[in-house]
C-alpha cells in the first residue's frame, strides 16, 4: 500500500509540473544572489536581489524581464541592473536552461552590458510556487577579469 501511495504521489507531482510550462502561462519570481555564493576578481562578498516577470510564448519556452540591485563589499559601488532573456525547460520536471543580457549601472559612472547563461531547476513546493536554485555565469564586456561572475542563485517563482 505504501509503494502505491508513493507512486501516485510522484505521478501527481509530475503532472502538476507539466501543466505549468504551457504556452500562455505567466511567471513572477524573485531571487537572492550572493551571501558569498558568487565570486569574481574585484569583490569578495556579494549580496543582491532581483525581480523577474515572464511569459510562456510556446510550451517550455519563456521570455523574461528582470530588474536587480547588487550591494558589494570592499567599498564597491552599488549596482542596478535591468535586462531580458529567456528560459527553455528541457523536460517537464523543471530543469531549465537560460540565456540573458543585462545592462548594469554602478554608482560612480560604470556601465556594462553583461550577457549570461544559467542552468537550474524549478522545484514545485505547491501547484504554482517553486524554489529555483540555479548556477549562472555573467560575462562582462567591459572588464572581463574583474567583473565576469560565476555564482549560485536561490529564487522563488510563481507560475500562473
Amino acid at each position: 500500500m505504501k509503494k502505491i501511495f508513493m507512486l501516485l504521489t510522484a505521478l501527481l507531482l509530475t503532472l502538476s509540473a507539466n501543466a505549468q510550462f504551457e504556452e500562455g502561462k505567466v511567471y513572477a519570481g524573485a531571487s537572492m544572489t550572493g551571501l558569498n555564493l558568487s565570486y569574481n576578481g574585484s569583490k569578495e562578498l556579494s549580496l543582491g536581489v532581483s525581480a523577474k516577470a515572464g511569459y510562456f510564448v510556446a510550451d517550455n519556452l519563456m521570455l523574461l524581464g528582470e530588474a536587480g540591485y547588487q550591494h558589494d563589499g570592499k567599498d564597491m559601488p552599488n549596482q542596478f541592473s535591468f535586462g531580458g532573456g529567456g528560459r527553455y525547460y528541457i523536460i517537464q520536471n523543471g530543469i531549465f536552461l537560460g540565456a540573458n543580457c543585462k545592462f548594469v549601472h554602478a554608482d560612480g559612472g560604470y556601465n556594462d552590458f553583461m550577457p549570461g547563461v544559467e542552468v537550474g531547476y524549478a522545484f514545485f513546493i505547491s501547484h504554482t510556487v517553486t524554489i529555483e536554485p540555479s548556477i549562472y555565469y555573467q560575462q562582462s564586456l567591459k572588464r572581463h577579469s574583474d567583473y565576469s561572475t560565476i555564482g549560485l542563485n536561490i529564487g522563488f517563482g510563481i507560475y500562473l
